[in-house]
């Protein structure tokens, strides 16, 4: 016999071997496309957007299924009943995270985004004090925040004093200010802030709307405040519109099952590796009509009220839910409304020729380049 062919027929009884332990083992689990051997539905899964291959399976398969990386099986929730059932009914079990060799190899299993077990426990319970310390969810950190969006708001004026009114301040200087500010673990907030201007710039209506009502409830003699959130609907709704339409993370961190799981009408084994698609959540379009474009009234009742949503869920959700999500919705409050009471913003193109489609970046999406002008009002 050929070696190569003897070669294939060993690795292909290695896969059959490996998928009939899997399925006559502990576990029992969904369905899905079926996989090739050794590389399993890699060339089935496009890796630039692999929310959207993972919407077509769905389509096949149910809100359930499974597919293969390799010969690694990962179970896909896809739609806001299974990654409600999965993330928040039994959240415990599913508050593991799923294999991720990278971060693995640079991090040996610390911090809190990719430890497992007590570590992750400690590691979180000892987050959340030291935010709370920080003075989370009280006035003092407002204060620093407002101080650093003011900071924000001082360096684009000097940026326009040195050149002049119509001056660019190109993205590039924007993201260097941004992170500088944050810090390298808050990254997701200053991509939010970058592609909630990008969205301003595409929709200038909506960025109008928005200053009326900064000029209506905070006026021009004191900054913005977490306070004035509740009196400001329509800039809430723009807020949380951005954060939905955006789809920072689409398919989540993986997580895992923490024990054997009986999930629906399947058994899943203890460390299956779990993907959420945050997607079919953020974008469902029976809660959000027309969930592919931006519209601020998708959180907005008919009396122009703000209308909150269970499906809105660009932190994840959960035991592993973002620690820093209060802080993170202040930030983009603050930030946005802050940069909106003293200036205006302008295009170098015309707005319908704006691009606003994601690049993706590893399991999250960036906004494309693009460039503005802060006018001060």
């Amino acid at each position: 016999m050929d070696p190569a062919v003897a070669l294939v027929l060993c690795l292909s009884c290695l896969f059959l071997l490996s998928l009939w332990r899997q399925s006559s083992g502990r576990g029992r689990l969904p369905s899905g496309p079926t996989p090739l051997p050794i590389i399993g539905n890699i060339l089935q899964l496009d890796v630039k957007d692999m929310s959207k291959s993972l919407t077509n399976f769905s389509k096949v398969y149910g809100p359930v299924f499974t597919v293969y990386f390799g010969l690694k099986p990962i179970v896909v929730l896809h739609g806001y009943e299974a990654v409600k059932e999965a993330l928040i009914d039994h959240g415990e079990k599913f508050s593991g995270r799923g294999s991720f060799p990278v971060a693995e190899k640079v991090n040996k299993g610390l911090g809190i985004l990719f430890s497992n077990g007590k570590r992750w426990k400690e590691i979180r319970r000892f987050s959340l004090m030291t935010l709370r310390n920080f003075g989370l969810g009280k006035r003092s950190i407002e204060d620093r925040v407002q101080e650093e969006a003011l900071c924000l708001v001082e360096e684009l004026r000097k940026t326009n004093e040195k050149h002049n009114l119509q001056s660019e301040f190109t993205i590039e200087s924007l993201i260097a200010t941004v992170t500088d500010m944050f810090g390298a673990g808050t990254e997701t907030t200053s991509t939010t802030l970058r592609f909630g201007l990008l969205l301003l710039l595409k929709y200038p209506e909506v960025t109008a709307k928005v200053q009326e009502e900064i000029e209506c409830v905070v006026g021009r003699n004191r900054s913005p405040c977490m306070q004035d959130r509740s009196h400001m609907p329509y800039t809430d709704a723009v807020v949380h519109e951005i954060q939905r339409y955006i789809d920072l993370i689409p398919t989540n961190l993986p997580h895992a099952v923490t024990c054997d799981v009986k999930f629906r009408n399947y058994l899943i084994p203890k460390g299956t590796t779990i993907i959420t698609s945050l997607t079919s959540v953020l974008h469902n379009d029976k809660e959000f009509p027309n969930p592919e474009m931006f519209d601020p009234g998708h959180f907005l009742d008919r009396s122009g009220n703000f209308k909150k949503s269970d499906y809105f869920m660009p932190f994840s959700a959960g035991k592993r839910m973002c620690v820093g999500e209060g802080l993170a919705r202040m930030e983009l409050f603050l930030f946005l409304t802050t940069i909106l009471q003293n200036f205006n913003l302008k295009s170098q193109v015309d707005p319908k020729d704006i691009d606003i489609t994601p690049i993706a970046n590893a399991f999250g999406r960036v906004p494309p380049f693009y460039q503005l002008c802060f006018i001060p009002v």
